[in-house]
């Protein structure tokens, strides 16, 4: 192994540019390894897209960003951390919800069996679609929370998914089914992806979010995803690492003279400050990197429980409220073609209604999204309001404060969102393979020592950690000559992971 130290007294190792969750992931995965190793984040609090604060009035608690964390107890990168035991993880019966018109919703359990009862006629089709992937749930997180070009681990499984991705990603996707309720459901995880449906990508990310749904439960972290933030951050100070926020980089020659610098940043914003470091073609290709539409959120500070018609919709933390497979990818579709649907497509989260610590006794936060143009300037808060009083008359009445966002303003609260863009880059099967270069070891740029760790890198959006923690191991391997990856978990070390395989 080559000496882990940088030369010269108080020089950091490692410096990590952005402080969300893939940063914060790199950034422990280098200091269990042993090195010195100096957060930057330009915002006055860390987290990126796992953030908590006050946002409308005292006493009520909000996600600045995501809410709900269906890939918390998934990731390869959070299972070796044992996230698990570091915070309480509220896992609710229900994963989600999908309410239709007249009463009747979709109630995805986390039992598959109780699931597909509950689905009566259709509910044979979502048990021979699902029921060989939650058996397989665990490789199936290995498989997409790998690179698309790593070579499958388990082909059985791989091929098993590919097969139903092909089906649900083809205008046939409702060939299996015979009534409403499932096919809406499957188009309300599909619609997570931002894009127009059906297609491949839409698809696999349905397949994706519901096998997770049926085998480990849709988790929300109690007191707020800031506690995930808190988790990393405290292992990483616990292993000699620092956090500075405030602090902008503007230009890779600020920075002290580390061996490693990684970046939780958009591909256009690691182009800039890199400069002529980077190769000119390896620029062009940052900057042609492709944005998808974005989103505007609005969080509610209620004074009641959603009178939600559907009563069992009432304790479930998370619902898809956008009404039929049908109306959903017409929505999706007029927004991709730069439209504001009048009936659109909404991701609500109501986590105070397993978590208490959310809101004062009684009253509730109500967390929602919904899909919009790419830099939309619109504010869709009324719209959001109306698709909720569409399934929960009465709604309107409940609400003490709210703050709305447009997709502007939401990467005005976070860079990396361009355009309000939350998957930092559209997540098409090519860009998915491709994110943000064809390369075996995307997270690694043609720049000594400089490596690409956000989302924009596989295995793509969400909260899991993964793409900090591919990154790191990438520069534990070529700056620093490590072969085995280190120890993440809460007790003692064990043997050493080998520094091959996946998620």
């Amino acid at each position: 192994m080559e000496e882990a130290r940088a030369t010269g007294p108080g020089t950091p190792d490692a410096i990590v540019v952005g402080s969300g969750p893939n940063g914060l992931a790199a950034a422990v995965t280098l200091a269990r390894a042993g090195l010195e190793v100096m957060v930057l984040e330009r915002s006055s609090t860390i987290g990126g897209g796992a953030r908590s604060g006050a946002l409308t009035i005292p006493g009520f608690t909000h996600d600045l960003g995501s809410a709900v964390h269906p890939l918390a107890l998934s990731s390869g990168f959070f299972r070796r951390f044992e996230l698990a035991k570091r915070i309480r993880m509220l896992v609710p019966a229900i994963s989600y919800g999908h309410p239709l018109d007249g009463g009747a919703a979709g109630l995805a359990y986390r039992d598959l069996e109780r699931t597909a009862e509950a689905l009566g006629a259709d509910g044979p089709a979502w048990r021979q679609l699902f029921g060989p992937l939650v058996e397989n749930a665990h490789r199936i997180a290995q498989l997409t929370g790998s690179p698309l070009l790593q070579l499958p681990r388990h082909p059985l499984t791989t091929l098993r998914f590919g097969l139903r991705a092909l089906e649900q990603g083809l205008p046939s996707w409702n060939l299996r089914f015979s009534e409403d309720l499932a096919p809406a459901m499957l188009s309300g995880l599909a619609a997570h992806s931002i894009q127009p449906m059906p297609s491949l990508s839409t698809a696999a990310a349905a397949l994706s979010l519901g096998t997770t749904a049926h085998a480990r439960g849709w988790p929300i972290p109690a007191g707020g995803s800031q506690a995930i933030t808190d988790a990393l951050a405290d292992d990483l100070r616990a292993h000699g690492g620092s956090i500075v926020t405030g602090a902008e980089v503007g230009d890779i020659r600020e920075l002290p003279a580390a061996r490693a610098v990684l970046f939780d940043t958009s591909p256009r914003a690691l182009s800039r400050i890199v400069g002529e470091r980077l190769p000119a073609r390896y620029r062009e290709r940052l900057e042609g990197y492709e944005y998808g539409n974005g989103v505007a959120k609005v969080d509610f500070a209620l004074s009641g429980p959603v009178p939600w018609t559907n009563e069992e919709l009432r304790t479930t933390p998370t619902l898809h409220v956008g009404g039929s497979r049908e109306e959903i990818a017409a929505g999706e579709a007029e927004v991709a073609a730069g439209g504001h649907p009048e009936s659109p497509y909404v991701l609500v989260a109501q986590p105070s209604v397993i978590d208490s610590s959310r809101a004062p006794e009684g009253q509730h936060t109500l967390w929602a999204y919904t899909h919009v143009p790419h830099g939309s300037t619109v504010d869709r808060e009324e719209a959001i309001i109306a698709q909720i009083e569409r399934f929960a008359p009465g709604f309107r009445e409940l609400i003490r404060a709210s703050s709305s966002r447009t997709a502007a303003q939401m990467q005005q609260q976070n860079a990396n969102y361009l355009g309000g863009d939350i998957a930092v880059g559209e997540p098409t099967l090519a860009q998915l393979v491709a994110r943000p270069v064809l390369s075996t070891d995307p997270w690694r740029t043609p720049a000594k020592g400089v490596y690409l760790c956000s989302s924009a890198t596989p295995p793509g959006p969400g909260v899991h950690g993964l793409a900090g923690y591919y990154a790191a191991r990438s520069a534990l391997k070529h700056e620093f000559g490590y072969r085995m990856h280190p120890y993440l978990g809460t007790g003692e070390p064990g043997a050493a992971a080998p520094a091959t395989g996946g998620a």
